[in-house]
């Protein structure tokens, strides 16, 4: 982090309108969830308010199922405090809220992120749950209904023209219309 991101920054610099002033955290936040809505790898996990077109879309055969994972975002901030930095000292796992500056991917994906220095956020999660108060649930649903679901999304306007915006979603939009989901 304190080398390629700053690294990319200067690279990436041209193509942004705006320069990120990296001694703000909530700038730095910024910088760094508009790299990771473009594949960059970065220590952020993005969730989203609306799993199914991201849980159907890139799922394929051999697998049966997919599977969307719920985290009540509420309780967790209401019982546990969030760190707003990407590299902190003690163990958590907190929110990011980050801003939209030049990310225009980030509010027609109804995005959010977390980040957290646990190797395995699962197991942090449920250290922190009672039987009387659970972060995470997970839901399946079956891989056979992929194209009715797609199918129902993209006639709400929910496909990749929408969620990104730009070429790359405009090809893929009309890739899956004429050559199929």
């Amino acid at each position: 982090m304190e080398i390629d991101i700053h690294a990319l920054h200067r690279h990436l610099s041209s193509l942004t309108d705006h320069i990120f002033n990296f001694l703000s955290p909530i700038e730095y936040a910024a910088f760094v969830s508009l790299v990771q809505h473009h594949g960059y790898p970065t220590p952020l996990l993005d969730w989203t308010y609306s799993p199914y077109i991201f849980a159907f879309k890139r799922a394929s055969a051999p697998i049966e199922k997919v599977r969307i994972v719920i985290f009540d975002r509420s309780q967790w901030m209401a019982d546990w405090r969030q760190l707003q930095r990407l590299m902190p000292a003690r163990l958590h796992f907190s929110m990011i809220d980050a801003l939209a500056i030049n990310n225009t991917r980030l509010i027609p994906q109804q995005a959010l992120s977390t980040v957290t220095n646990a190797e395995d956020i699962e197991d942090y999660i449920r250290t922190k749950e009672r039987e009387d108060r659970k972060y995470l649930q997970a839901i399946d649903l079956p891989l056979a209904q992929r194209q009715e679901v797609l199918g129902e999304l993209n006639l709400m306007g929910v496909n990749a023209g929408s969620l990104f915006p730009g070429l790359d979603g405009a090809c893929s939009q009309m890739k899956d219309r004429f050559f199929g989901l």
